[in-house]
């Protein structure tokens, strides 16, 4: 039975890693540990990659909320309530999977802006009892492209196993990394092509 749940174990983190593989690992860092802030235990990410894309095309993708849910992985929604100036509420809907967990994910979030440099989301309300996180872009002069750095801290409103919770945020964190990598590098190949 131990040798079972194992085997599945192993299976489940391969089309996390198999995605992530098919950007290049070098190009995408994920680091998920567990922290203790204020006597709650959270989950802390980090995690960077680099397009060939410069800032204002990837700013482009992160701000077009509403087209997200066409290539993050298990988001099924995501709609701007209202927008206000460099602050916009988000509405998002999706599903958090591991092994033979599902359990559904609602938020609000609100996005604050700060042009081709920075995102900085909030929670408002929703599924977790703690949710902030930050993107940021930085120019790679080099190359004229971007490194992309997304950081969390979040607390599931849900149970979460507490010895593979870090694996299983882990995963679903490379997995919408590497789609966004993946996408924005597609969507700047088609017009630069």
């Amino acid at each position: 039975m131990t040798r079972l749940f194992l085997c599945l174990l192993m299976l489940c983190a391969v089309p996390a890693t198999a995605l992530a593989q098919a950007i290049r690992l070098d190009k995408l860092k994920v680091d998920v540990k567990r922290i203790e802030v204020d006597g709650q235990r959270m989950y802390e990410v980090d995690a960077s990659g680099s397009v060939q894309a410069p800032p204002a095309s990837v700013w482009k993708t992160l701000t077009t909320y509403e087209r997200m849910s066409e290539f993050v992985p298990d988001l099924s929604s995501c709609r701007v309530l209202s927008r206000n100036g460099n602050e916009v509420i988000i509405e998002q809907q999706g599903m958090a999977r591991f092994l033979f967990m599902n359990h559904p994910i609602h938020l609000v979030v609100r996005a604050t802006e700060t042009p081709f440099t920075a995102i900085d989301i909030a929670l408002i309300s929703g599924d977790m009892r703690h949710y902030e996180s930050r993107w940021n872009l930085y120019p790679i002069p080099e190359t004229g492209g971007t490194r992309i750095v997304f950081s969390s801290r979040l607390m599931p409103g849900f149970y979460v196993p507490g010895m593979l919770g870090t694996t299983m945020i882990r995963g679903d964190i490379e997995r919408m990394m590497a789609a966004v990598l993946a996408r924005i590098d597609s969507q700047y190949a088609d017009k630069s092509g």
